[in-house]
């Protein structure tokens, strides 16, 4: 169940939003970063996901966001768990003094094959491939999504 905006805007004032982040990866080893159209994080690449909404199951929800924000819909069973992460920030969607609290469930993604429809103009000015290297090096890449690739490589959980 999606809120309206007056709802949302007074549970983002309250109390944490729980969301999946996806953490995909290519036959490359590249990891899909988009360019965030709004806030919280607004103008950094970050790693696509979003909120679990209320009475959705984290699987129902991991199907529902992959479709939503990769243009094709996969199962939680073709991810692997990278964990939870809290993300903090000063701002929130529709306000520059209200904070946000994200409870975010990271999961990997590792592609067997191409995106060929990803959706742009919603969440995402564009999407692009950065190798983690590059990508943990880069200004614009939000420290958030960095986190995730820090994790990985320390725990080797690309392998």
């Amino acid at each position: 169940m999606f809120l309206d905006k007056d709802t949302f805007a007074t549970v983002i004032a309250s109390s944490p939003l729980v969301s999946i982040d996806l953490v995909v990866i290519n036959h490359l080893g590249q990891a899909l970063l988009g360019k965030r159209l709004n806030k919280p994080a607004q103008d950094y690449w970050f790693v696509p996901g979003g909120r679990i909404v209320k009475n959705e199951s984290i699987a129902d929800a991991f199907k529902r966001l992959t479709s939503d924000e990769l243009g094709t819909e996969f199962g939680i069973t073709e991810a692997s768990l990278l964990g939870p992460y809290d993300h903090f920030y000063d701002d929130c969607v529709f306000d520059n003094d209200v904070s946000t609290h994200y409870v975010a469930i990271a999961y990997v993604l590792k592609l067997k094959h191409e995106l060929t429809a990803l959706p742009l103009g919603i969440q995402h000015a564009h999407y692009q491939w950065f190798d983690i290297d590059a990508l943990l090096m880069a200004e614009h890449v939000h420290i958030h999504s960095k986190n995730y690739f820090i994790d990985i490589k320390q725990h080797a959980k690309l392998d």
